[in-house]
């Protein structure tokens, strides 16, 4: 297997919020004590006009990021996910989602990412706090060229979107078929027998599971979903009509996120469907990103099991 180019998406994610906030000065960037982490740090080192730094007060950072956006500013808040959409859901849901204020939340170090630190600070739940607010977007990218079009396409909402950033480096995905934009699933590898929905590092490990299952002529269709709010529900739908089963993998709880997300689009078109992701639990320490995954079954391996499982039920 050819390695593929890898870039940490923090990084990626730091210098293109840079790089827009030379092209529009409406742009500021708030954090919570975390720029050296979240990479908002850029801004404040080449912009520091255009940067706040608001310490450890996530709840007035978000209010502040509201007071500026109804002055015609374009906030993007940062602090670690878990932070981000934990302590600060009141100001989040009354002052930015109820307002439709053009805020732009991004929760850094999300899932088990940030594994030294454990339970306290691996967000599992943000996807599905965030999903259940009104008038919010939500965008998870799979890799770091989605990171950039994340940034892009936040920047062209106008109202609040959520980005959630991986701190672990991830590979750039090959692209076979064309795309939209990051509001439409994307096609990755087609197949006739199970379509797999996933997004952030899952969508790689649904490229490995296709792979093996080739070889034991199980046919996956790979599809990528990085917005699981608002979700195209008719372009999902679509994926899922001439399949036996569907797969959906993501570094989140399996409930309120993608998974769910799926479930709730095909309630009136059912598919049997197994949910890949972390099962009512919180995490843990580790000495490593990987070693969090494999413990809680984020792998291809566990891809594969459930596609075997689905390809030889009777339908």
């Amino acid at each position: 297997m050819i390695e593929m180019k890898k870039a940490c998406p923090r990084e990626t994610y730091g210098k293109e919020l840079l790089k827009a906030a030379g092209e529009d000065k409406r742009i500021v960037a708030l954090d919570a004590d975390l720029s050296g982490s979240t990479m908002s740090c850029l801004v404040r080192q080449q912009y520091p006009e255009q940067y706040f730094e608001m310490g450890i007060a996530e709840q007035n950072m978000v209010a502040v990021a509201a007071g500026l956006a109804l002055s015609g500013k374009i906030p993007f808040v940062h602090s670690f996910s878990v932070f981000l959409t934990g302590r600060a859901f009141e100001q989040i849901r009354q002052s930015i989602a109820l307002a439709g204020a053009n805020v732009k939340l991004v929760g850094s170090s999300y899932g088990f990412s940030d594994f030294g630190d454990g339970a306290t600070h691996q967000a599992l739940e943000d996807v599905a706090v965030m999903r259940a607010l009104p008038n919010m977007t939500v965008l998870v990218p799979m890799d770091p060229g989605e990171v950039v079009e994340a940034v892009a396409l936040a920047r062209q909402i106008e109202g609040p979107v959520y980005i959630r950033i991986s701190r672990t480096e991830m590979e750039y995905m090959p692209r076979e078929y064309p795309r939209g934009t990051l509001l439409e699933p994307s096609l990755m590898a087609d197949g006739k027998d199970i379509t797999v929905f996933s997004n952030g590092l899952m969508t790689k490990e649904a490229l490995l599971a296709r792979s093996i299952l080739a070889e034991e002529g199980i046919s996956l269709r790979v599809v990528n979903v990085s917005c699981p709010k608002p979700l195209a529900k008719e372009q999902i739908l679509d994926y899922m009509r001439d399949v036996k089963g569907v797969i959906t993998a993501e570094e989140h709880s399996v409930i309120g996120g993608l998974g769910s997300a799926i479930l709730e689009a095909a309630a009136l078109e059912p598919k049997p469907t197994c949910l890949i992701g972390a099962n009512d639990t919180f995490g843990q320490s580790a000495e490593s990103h990987e070693e969090l995954l494999e413990h809680y079954g984020l792998t291809f391996k566990t891809i594969v099991e459930r596609a075997r499982f689905l390809a030889r039920r009777d339908v």
